[in-house]
């Protein structure tokens, strides 16, 4: 499931997933706030907290990420992964080589320096 993060600057957007996540979270929950925050601030400042395996991500799931990259694929600024997973990490930080934006992974304990991250100009 993806749930909104609330309390974030107006300017971030942010996501929590546990358990299975669908397509239909992708679509009611990722393509929506993304759409919103790059429609209102030309650009995406994206924080992403997992919560669940990778592997509770559907195939639907996938495909349906994959589209919502592309279609705002010019508009990512800032992409922050918070996850216990080493390999998620590593792949966030590598990720920026394939993006115009930039990538960086976190540890669950350092969920506010996630949020400071993003929040800078760099």
């Amino acid at each position: 499931m993806l749930t909104e993060i609330t309390g974030l600057p107006d300017h971030i957007f942010g996501v929590r997933a546990t358990g299975e996540v669908t397509s239909d979270d992708i679509k009611s929950v990722l393509v929506t706030g993304l759409k919103r925050t790059a429609d209102r601030f030309k650009e995406i400042r994206y924080l992403l907290v997992l919560e669940t395996d990778v592997k509770n991500f559907t195939a639907g799931a996938w495909v349906q990420d994959v589209k919502a990259g592309l279609q705002n694929f010019n508009k990512w600024k800032k992409i922050a992964v918070v996850s216990a997973e080493k390999g998620v990490e590593w792949f966030t930080d590598v990720f920026t080589v394939a993006t115009p934006g930039k990538s960086k992974g976190f540890k669950p304990e350092e969920i506010e320096e996630a949020k400071a991250w993003l929040n800078t100009e760099d």
